[in-house]
């Protein structure tokens, strides 16, 4: 996961913003939303629960022991705008094509993640024909 946060950190500087209020940072966002989808958690409660007192949690994400963790709004508004851009897609398929990552999943998931039907981070059931995107 590192190694493609690293790889897209162009395309993340282009997302911050030299006006306003500071950006909400693209790489936290990011690990946040994988911590979402490992938790099976869509409405992303959960998550923003653990956030508050789970150092491992904060530590993942990159929010330090006196940092502030995220409310849930905000994070839902940010996850949503940075979906509607591609850096997520992007991202998903930096992780899959990392060896270490592809030798973990099975052919059937790694085939329908690379057409795009599982761009976005959510619960994926590998049960059936078609995944479970949330």
């Amino acid at each position: 996961m590192n190694e493609a946060l690293l790889a897209l950190g162009r395309e993340f500087a282009a997302l911050y913003s030299s006006i306003g209020r500071p950006s909400f940072p693209p790489e936290k966002l990011l690990r946040a939303m994988l911590l979402q989808a490992i938790l099976f958690d869509p409405l992303g409660g959960l998550l923003m629960e653990q956030l508050e007192y789970d150092l491992l949690f904060r530590w993942f994400v990159g929010i330090g022991i006196d940092g502030v963790a995220w409310d849930h709004s905000v994070f839902s508004k940010n996850r949503d705008r940075l979906l509607e851009g591609s850096i997520a897609a992007k991202f998903l398929n930096a992780v899959l094509a990392q060896p270490k990552v592809n030798t973990l999943l099975s052919t059937d998931l790694r085939a329908r993640s690379a057409s795009g039907k599982v761009a976005r981070c959510g619960h994926v059931t590998n049960s059936g024909s078609q995944p479970t995107v949330y």
